[in-house]
């Protein structure tokens, strides 16, 4: 886990959309969700649940939201 996707999945977290976050991030939408399924992979489990456009946390995602804040 690096910094970068730290930053990355507390954007999403905190605005549920890829979109979004990658605005504010400046990255292109694309790029974000590779980094959160780097983080996923390295951490063993989905962050997030995919819900139509809106991402919201799973279980998993919420134990780490926790600790990186």
């Amino acid at each position: 886990m690096t910094l970068v996707q730290l930053r990355h999945f507390l954007s999403l977290a905190d605005t549920g959309s890829f979109t979004r976050s990658a605005q504010a991030l400046h990255l292109t939408q694309p790029a974000l969700s590779r980094s959160i399924r780097a983080l996923e992979a390295t951490l063993g489990g989905p962050l997030f649940d995919r819900v139509g456009r809106r991402s919201e946390l799973t279980h998993f995602g919420r134990e780490l939201l926790e600790q990186a804040r």
